[in-house]
């Protein structure tokens, strides 16, 4: 059993499709905390963050929009995140993905404090490897990685305090890169398992090599979900849609086997956009597949009349 802590973060402000701060109230709606209750865990939902007012902070690249706001997001969210893993698993739910990064210095602060090596599978069509200097579309959802793993360029953002190293980062499904990201990648340890990898190899192989290293290393799993992770024939609900992503079947056999291995202690639910959403869809998929990294099977499976 596991003491799960719902922590909203309506962050709207990363890119500039709005709806995304709807995405909280979305799983709440879908049963989130009934199926994790269901599941035999227990559920503390401590309501939405709400921010410090943004400080006007600036910075030389003139595309970044809603610098200040996303600095205050990243600060409250650092602060609640830590709090929250010496109590429970905190469960983020977005919001757009510069949600990240706040949650990643959160839990990589409590890894620090605990002495453990932080760990981060990120699910996701995209790298989310730009910085405040290198991002043309100034949407700061495009920087949470690069934040993570300590690379320039984020100034005025408060230091990453405890930088992962790459080696200790998986991207899984990737599949929308930009050259910038690219090149600075290809400088990096981090394991690119994009959908050529797992076209290739199958999903099971890669995720079990990367497992086995958090598990060799007593390393605490940050998992980051976003909903463009899936096919946008079955998750429709996000302004970032490229086809080509994981199917409902390969989703839940990630989720199935993250949940086997005994290792996630933290989670994001990002990038949901309720208002693109077909009569609540989306969010009953993520929150299906919330389920199966809870303990759900795939036999399971609730039968469905739409």
């Amino acid at each position: 059993m596991t003491h799960c802590i719902l922590i909203g973060a309506p962050v709207d402000e990363g890119q500039r499709r709005p709806g995304c701060l709807m995405g909280p109230a979305a799983y709440r709606v879908a049963g989130l905390a009934a199926t994790l209750e269901d599941l035999g865990h227990t559920v503390e939902d401590r309501g939405d963050l709400a921010p410090a007012p943004g400080r006007h902070q600036t910075c030389a690249n003139p595309a970044v929009h809603h610098l200040p706001e996303v600095i205050a997001w990243t600060e409250a969210l650092q602060a609640a995140g830590a709090a929250a893993m010496n109590e429970g698993m905190p469960i983020f739910l977005g919001g757009d993905h510069a949600l990240a990064l706040g949650t990643l210095a959160g839990v990589a602060s409590h890894a620090q404090a605990k002495g453990r090596p932080q760990f981060v599978l990120w699910l996701d069509a995209h790298s989310d490897f730009h910085t405040l200097e290198t991002t043309s579309s100034g949407n700061l959802h495009g920087t949470p990685l690069a934040y993570a793993s300590g690379r320039a360029g984020f100034d005025p953002f408060p230091p990453f305090p405890a930088p992962i190293p790459g080696h200790n980062i998986c991207m899984f499904g990737i599949r929308s890169v930009d050259g910038a990201e690219s090149a600075a990648l290809r400088e990096t340890d981090i394991i690119v398992n994009d959908m050529r990898v797992l076209d290739e190899r199958g999903i099971i192989a890669p995720l079990r090599e990367f497992l086995d290293r958090v598990r060799a290393e007593n390393g605490l799993l940050h998992i980051s979900l976003d909903v463009d992770f899936l096919d946008p024939s079955i998750a429709p609900a996000v302004g970032t849609t490229v086809p080509g992503g994981t199917t409902f079947r390969e989703a839940h056999l990630v989720c199935e086997l993250l949940h086997e291995s005994g290792l996630m202690t933290s989670l994001d639910l990002v990038e949901l956009n309720p208002f693109l959403d077909e009569r609540g869809r989306t969010a009953k998929l993520m929150v299906d597949l919330v389920g199966s990294l809870m303990g759900r099977k795939v036999f399971d499976r609730p039968t469905r009349s739409y």
